[in-house]
């Protein structure tokens, strides 16, 4: 059987004319393609957050070099070179670090404490009812008091000034943690303990393969949040009472006019929460491994 074509049917149709920013997007998608994606992951992590950070250098620079006057008076503060110089001249002493690792030393000791102690009462409040009755309004009482209000009372309670400083980060670091606890226990689905109860898993079982796993999530979020709580409190109880730490030789700055000192405290203090925020944040990517967006 003989088949016969149309001639308009072997016409071949002209190719459409691409637009004039087609190959040079094509090229750069090829440049891109070629780059690795961990070592894009990398770049972008890197620099990206540069971008602020010298925008704001940047800023400062202007208005303390021109001193300018508009409500803030950008005239009395130090300009960025002058605190590189303040910062470089306190890295070679041996009393910044020993000024590190007291507030460090504070930090993780009063951080660690309400972490333990927030996340098993938080645990008990959320699965016991009774619990819940009779611990929960004590909390919400306490709760709204602020830490560094407490500063006359450690001094008053405590034999130490130091340990009424770790006493005051846990305080601070505690109600986060406890309360977002509770609010992880809360929102865990009832499936999840129920096929695990008609598996046959028993009450240590079910607490330790099911709800905690179910609750990391919520309580690295209180955990995080905590972290960020107990340095406030703790450079603030230092400034007050203490002897030694960041937030004393911030203080003590201020107090012998050594305004390029203030801003080295503060960058200072920024630099360890950031260390430590991190920290809590890498923990609980490894512990919540099982999460979708863990591992990105």
């Amino acid at each position: 059987m003989t088949t016969t074509l149309n001639p308009h049917q072997l016409a071949v149709k002209p190719t459409p004319a691409l637009p004039a920013s087609a190959p040079r997007l094509s090229s750069r998608r090829r440049i891109t393609w070629r780059i690795p994606a961990g070592i894009r992951r990398r770049a972008a992590a890197l620099f990206l957050p540069l971008i602020p950070i010298t925008a704001f250098v940047a800023l400062w620079q202007m208005l303390t070099a021109h001193n300018v006057v508009a409500w803030l008076r950008f005239n009395r503060m130090p300009a960025p070179m002058r605190v590189v110089d303040a910062l470089a001249a306190r890295i070679s002493s041996g009393g910044y670090y020993d000024d590190l690792l007291a507030s460090l030393q504070r930090i993780l000791l009063g951080f660690g404490l309400a972490a333990a102690a927030g996340i098993a009462l938080g645990v008990l409040i959320g699965r016991s009812p009774t619990a819940r009755m009779t611990l929960r309004p004590f909390i919400e009482i306490v709760r709204p008091i602020p830490a560094i209000a407490l500063v006359p009372l450690t001094i008053l309670l405590f034999p130490s000034s130091e340990q009424g400083i770790v006493f005051i980060t846990f305080f601070a670091a505690f109600f986060p943690v406890v309360v977002s606890t509770i609010h992880a226990m809360e929102s865990l689905p009832k499936v999840w303990e129920e096929a695990a109860k008609t598996m046959g898993a028993g009450r240590l079982s079910l607490l330790w393969h099911v709800i905690l796993p179910g609750a990391l999530p919520g309580i690295f979020a209180g955990l995080s949040v905590a972290m960020g709580v107990a340095w406030i409190c703790v450079v603030s109880a230092e400034m007050i009472s203490g002897q030694f730490g960041i937030g004393y030789y911030t203080w003590q700055s201020y107090g012998l006019l050594d305004y390029p000192g203030v801003v080295v405290g503060m960058i200072s203090i920024g630099a360890l929460g950031l260390m430590t925020a991190w920290a809590v944040e890498r923990v609980g990517r490894r512990v919540n491994h099982w999460l979708p967006r863990a591992g990105q």
